[in-house]
């Protein structure tokens, strides 16, 4: 809405009727309405029948039109608007909801809100199970019947120490696609929509103040398509009723009997309400003049229908029991007999049967002379109303083609309507493809999968972040953030492999080697693919034939190979440092080595028979070979193979402390916030209209925050 220096905010309204739209602008200082300027124009042919827009460009060219008239006559620029629908097809419901604080509060506007957003989530909610119609339907409105605080009826909880806050609510919804093309029409207009109420809540707000709710009267809102109800009682509205039976159904009826267009009906119609003679030309270009009670003997049969569905609709909506008064408003009620009819037929006296017009808006001054105050008013300028009441109270926005209404607690971000629409928190942010989880040495390791794609956000087809504020009626588009590949790693991308080697002198010259990788007790080559669970473990040594292998030597039957100058087979173990040689065999060489074999064996015999009488060889234990004559020296002599370490720690995660526990984060080198509900048990879908309260070391802190080890994490819903 716009501002002006004169008076207070400019509001714009539109009353989008089945026969014509009249729109109002005005300003509201204390409890006076000032309407600057207000315009009328019909549908130049039958855009809209019951309610509902049919021809969306024909209605949306007589919404232009009525907006630059008015825009001549005030001199502003005029681009939001607020609307009413009529009530076709209209589904009420009627619950309670309460809320409890923690100790006793004062109950703020904030929590009042909050208390209605919950009814009317409540009743969302019962709607979605009882609707047994095709319809998809929207909210258009609410009344609160009662208000409690601590088990009490009250009629204003603001101000008020309360342990606990409940209400009666009554909510009004609508099919979609009749929202839809009222919203499509003012757009393409130029306009957005500032707020959209219900028609008969919008007459309700100005034809019934509220110190007449306490009294059981019934509102009859009749226009060309459609006939609203309301019903009062109590102090609040109890009922919403709709049928489509109204002006229109009397227009046709004369255009019928009389061979005139539509719109040539519609004079006569309300020529009848004011003179006692019609004049009017045919489709044969005749002109004729008759009696306007001519026209009242004509349509008396179907005023009597329409006041007999009427009748009808409000003793059904109060129980089966007549009100106490009818207030009649709209075009519709203007009809000659209707007011008495709809009197005899809910046995109420002539006078409790009255139209609305100049009584209900004396507090409604219009800055141009020539408009009169009449009961065709009432709906147009009590939407203007309705906005002044509830302004700043909810936000629409279209998320994913789809309507939402959020409290506006000025602090929304696109990440909020991402939750009120149950948008998964997990499409929200990129997502790593799966991890391997393995072990090396005995210590832990993850390999981490690749990053996804962020989600792509827009805003009227604008790109923008999750962080963004939240504008009313902007159309946002959210893409899902997408998972990455899965991890892959082989032995030859772990460190081990590429940073720890083996060192051997072979015939006077160093060779270096990687250390062998063995993955589940089984050597394995670089290429190995790691898998989930794996245990992969670096040996500290390389048997002869593996160094061989290594080098791409083939050995000889001819060689003579030492390890540390002592006989070694294929089978021997090679540690770091070793000395590795092997010569070619000479005959003198071949007889030494049979004298050496001999002296050695002998001199093993001997040791046999010395030990035998002093103790017992113990078995060798199943699956467990005897360490070579190289080891057991090295045991004995208290020493370990050269290039063995101890297994490193990763260190990897952190640990935060979320509202006083800890909790460990894993499996990333970096953690958001947004990360911890990953964690936690904490439903982000339970908002209820409540504020979900973020902070980090008690800042108040984004989903995007990056968190280090030891911060200290508030969330929670916000209560009063």
């Amino acid at each position: 809405m716009e501002k002006r220096e004169i008076g207070g905010e400019l509001v714009f309204g539109l009353d989008i009727g089945t026969r014509n739209v009249v729109g109002t602008v005005g300003y509201k200082i204390g409890k006076e309405f000032i309407v600057m300027a207000q315009y009328s124009k019909e549908h130049e042919t039958r855009a809209m029948l019951d309610g509902q827009i049919h021809d969306i460009g024909r209605v949306s060219g007589t919404i232009r039109a009525v907006k630059e008239a008015l825009e001549n006559e005030t001199g502003q620029t005029l681009t939001s608007v607020c609307i009413a629908a009529a009530g076709r097809v209209l589904k009420t419901v009627t619950t309670n909801v309460e809320q409890n604080y923690e100790a006793e509060s004062v109950v703020s506007a904030e929590d009042v809100h909050t208390l209605d957003l919950l009814g009317i989530e409540k009743a969302q909610e019962i709607l979605k199970d009882e609707n047994d119609t095709n319809y998809k339907f929207y909210c258009v409105g609410y009344s609160v019947v009662k208000y409690y605080l601590n088990d009490e009826v009250f009629s204003n909880l603001e101000g008020h120490k309360a342990e606990k806050v409940a209400e009666d609510i009554i909510v009004t919804f609508l099919p979609e696609d009749v929202i839809d093309g009222l919203y499509a029409a003012v757009a393409m207009a130029g306009l957005t929509v500032a707020n959209l109420t219900l028609e008969p809540i919008a007459a309700m707000d100005i034809a019934i103040p509220e110190n007449y709710r306490m009294l059981n009267i019934a509102l009859v809102d009749i226009g060309a398509g459609t006939s609203d109800i309301c019903v009062t009682r109590d102090g609040s509205i109890i009922a919403y009723g709709m049928i489509p039976l109204a002006g229109d159904e009397i227009t046709e009826l004369i255009a019928q009997n009389y061979l005139v267009d539509f719109q040539t009906a519609e004079r006569m119609k309300l020529d009848s309400t004011t003179g006692t003679e019609i004049e009017y030309t045919d489709i044969m270009l005749l002109k004729h003049t008759i009696p306007a009670e001519e026209i009242w003997e004509l349509t008396d049969g179907m005023v009597n229908t329409v006041a007999s569905d009427i009748a009808d609709k409000i003793l059904e909506l109060n129980g089966e029991r007549s009100v106490k008064a009818v207030f009649i408003v709209g075009g519709g009620g203007k009809i000659h007999g209707f007011d008495k009819l709809l009197a005899d037929k809910l046995k109420l006296p002539y006078e409790r049967v009255a139209l609305r017009g100049e009584e209900v808006l004396q507090s409604v001054t219009f800055e141009q002379p020539e408009i009169r105050k009449d009961p065709l008013l009432v709906t147009p300028v009590g939407i203007c109303l309705n906005y002044c009441a509830q302004k700043n109270s909810f936000m629409l926005v279209h998320f994913n083609g789809e309507r939402i209404k959020l409290y506006d607690n000025n602090r929304l971000t696109i990440v909020d309507a991402a939750l009120q629409a149950g948008f998964p928190n997990s499409s929200l942010f990129p997502r790593r493809g799966k991890e391997i989880n393995f072990t090396v040495n005995g210590s832990p390791r993850i390999a981490r999968g690749e990053a996804g794609e962020p989600a792509v956000v827009k805003v009227n087809d604008t790109l923008t972040n999750l962080n963004a504020p939240l504008t009313a009626n902007s159309y946002i588009t959210i893409e899902p953030s997408t998972e990455g590949k899965p991890a892959e790693i082989t032995v030859a991308d772990i460190a081990e492999y590429v940073e720890e080697t083996i060192g051997f002198q072979v015939n006077g010259q160093t060779v270096t080697c990687p250390k062998l990788i063995e993955a589940n007790g089984e050597i394995v080559p670089s290429s190995y693919q790691i898998a989930e669970g794996d245990e992969i473990k670096t040996r500290d040594y390389y048997t002869l034939q593996q160094l061989m292998d290594y080098m791409d030597i083939q050995p000889n039957e001819d060689w003579i190979v030492t390890v540390d100058h002592s006989p070694a087979d294929s089978d021997t173990r090679i540690y770091a440092g070793v000395t590795v040689e092997w010569t070619e065999k000479s005959w003198e060489a071949e007889e030494e080595d049979e004298l050496l074999e001999e002296e050695i064996q002998e001199q093993e015999a001997e040791a046999e028979d010395q030990a035998k009488p002093e103790e017992t060889e113990e078995p060798e234990e199943a699956g467990v070979p005897q360490e070579s004559a190289e080891e057991s020296i090295r045991h004995a002599e208290g020493m370990q193979p050269a290039g063995r370490r101890e297994p490193l720690d990763d260190g990897d995660g952190m640990e935060v402390w979320v509202n006083g526990s800890p909790v460990n984060l894993t499996g990333k080198d970096s953690f958001i916030f947004v990360d911890i509900f990953d964690f936690i048990d904490f439903d982000l879908t339970a908002s209820k209209g409540r504020l979900i309260v973020i902070k980090v070391n008690g800042e108040y802190a984004e989903y995007t925050r990056p968190l280090h080890n030891g911060d200290t994490i508030e969330i929670y819903w916000e209560e009063k």
